[in-house]
């Protein structure tokens, strides 16, 4: 198997379900439902514990989207024989209820992690949805991918390194998806 194209195949539902995600939340939908996880609560510091973009509505699509992307995109990749280099099917069959539990495994862990990165922009100040230098520009852009690549460890079996090699190629990869994303005027920064 080529490495990096199957990383890519087996990525390709959590990639496709980030985009889908990220236009889902500028809908008018998704702002009339818009209630944020910490509802407005504060920390005992005084600051909010996590902000205005984290959402419950934003928590749960990520998860209904990771769903549907796994499951159309494991049909997809029946059809055009892509299955024996994507990894999620390695040790499991790629089925319908297999997909299903991946992808909301997978939205589910995209989202969680991204909570204690906006839990420490809180502490020190950094708005919600901004980055103050390089360090969190980066952890912002993988933060969600330690916990998605844990679900892949977890049910492929991937040895420890390939785990981090994910979270470099998933993680040049998310860069290089926001980058176009802004410059279409899907994102309003970096």
């Amino acid at each position: 198997m080529n490495m990096i194209p199957g990383m890519y195949i087996t990525l390709m539902p959590v990639i496709l379900a980030g985009i889908l995600n990220m236009i889902f939340v500028k809908t008018p939908f998704y702002k009339r439902w818009k209630y944020p996880i910490d509802g407005g609560r504060c920390f005992s510091d005084g600051k909010r514990i996590f902000g205005d973009n984290k959402t419950w509505i934003g928590f749960f699509s990520m998860i209904v989207i990771s769903i549907l992307t796994s499951v159309l995109w494991g049909e997809f990749c029946k059809v055009t024989d892509l299955e024996k280099m994507n990894e999620l099917y390695v040790i499991y069959r790629n089925d319908f209820w297999y997909n299903v539990s991946v992808g909301a495994y997978f939205g589910f862990s995209y989202m969680l992690f991204e909570l204690p990165n906006s839990f420490v922009k809180r502490r020190i100040d950094i708005e919600p949805g901004k980055t103050q230098n390089i360090l969190f520009f980066v952890i912002d852009q993988i933060d969600s991918l330690f916990g998605v690549m844990l679900i892949l460890f977890v049910t492929s079996r991937i040895p420890v390194w390939k785990y981090f090699l994910y979270i470099i190629v998933g993680g040049f990869t998310h860069i290089s998806i926001n980058l176009v994303l802004y410059r279409l005027k899907v994102r309003r920064n970096l």
